[in-house]
């Protein structure tokens, strides 16, 4: 058996599998509180993972991280939501700690090949993967197998800076249209006019605190009718649309699977105008040549794949 480990900004899971894409067993769901850093979340690991192993006779590791990592020396390089995890080896203390290989993937790496094996892409040879939640990540697998690039870190579509004007590594596709990105541009606009009808209903969602706006919050709004929150979706499915077309341009996959949590928020809100951004700024030779689905492994996606790893290393 394998045990799957996925850290993100907002969740903690660990699993057991026989094999790779099969049943997962024994799910264990945590919470994390990025203000407690990375030390609570690995205590968290050692404490579940210490369990999962003396139940069941797992062989390997494997670990899908939030953040970019570097899979070569399995050393996290760093998390844009939880402290401490800068140049963290974190393969080595999963071996050391738990007393079994282990293996470390970026998460969008994982549900990538996961979803390219087992999942939406299954059978095409060319699959691109793009999850859209807390933050954006992609992935890109080719004949079963991820593509890391010349150094380990490839097909950060999240990272791209749409627009000659965004010249800070700041903006970014992630600072505008993640789920964080969304409440941040929301809250911006509550900020200019907030006795406007809207910024009041906003506020009264969110108990008075914009802090505690969430993606969720804005599509529960614009699917009732408020136009800023239906604003926020628009701009940040513009500058989705836009990245996605990109990769689409440079890499011509036959698939592109859709994942996170702002994907499963509806065809109005998110993936009707997502397609037609898409549509938009694509290479016209290629608007016939791909179909974009959605994910269909859901929120185990990234444990799949990091298992899928693990076995690998076998």
């Amino acid at each position: 058996m394998y045990l799957g480990i996925e850290i993100g900004g907002t969740k903690l899971q660990l699993a057991v599998a026989a094999e790779p894409g099969g049943q997962l067993h024994d799910l264990v769901r945590l919470d994390v509180a990025p203000a407690l850093g990375a030390e609570r979340i690995r205590q968290q690991i050692a404490e579940a993972g210490r369990r999962l192993i003396a139940e069941h006779p797992v062989r390997a590791i494997g670990v899908g991280f939030g953040g970019p990592v570097d899979a070569a020396v399995g050393r996290t390089i760093i998390s844009h939501q939880v402290g401490g995890w800068e140049d963290f080896p974190l393969a080595h203390w999963c071996q050391e700690t738990l007393g079994l290989p282990a293996v470390l993937v970026n998460d969008s790496d994982a549900a990538g090949l996961a979803e390219a094996r087992f999942g939406a892409g299954q059978g095409s040879r060319v699959v691109f993967y793009s999850n859209a939640g807390s933050g954006i990540g992609g992935a890109l697998v080719i004949e079963g197998a991820l593509y890391r690039g010349g150094g380990g870190v490839a097909s950060e579509l999240g990272h791209l800076r749409p627009g000659l004007d965004c010249c800070s590594a700041q903006q970014t596709v992630e600072s505008f249209a993640s789920g964080w990105g969304m409440a941040e541009a929301a809250r911006g606009k509550i900020a200019q006019n907030p006795q406007a009808r809207e910024a009041i209903d906003l506020l009264r969602r969110c108990e008075g605190a914009p802090r505690r706006l969430t993606a969720q919050m804005l599509a529960e709004a614009a699917e009732e009718g408020n136009s800023l929150a239906s604003s926020a979706f628009h701009d940040a499915c513009r500058v989705y649309g836009w990245a996605l077309a990109q990769m689409i341009t440079l890499l011509a996959p036959n698939v592109v699977v859709l994942g996170g949590g702002v994907s499963l928020v509806g065809e109005r809100l998110f993936l009707a105008p997502v397609r037609a951004h898409v549509d938009r700024y694509v290479f016209p030779p290629l608007r016939e040549s791909f179909s974009l689905r959605l994910a269909a492994l859901g929120e185990q996606v990234v444990l799949h794949g990091a298992m899928a790893l693990a076995a690998e290393s076998q």
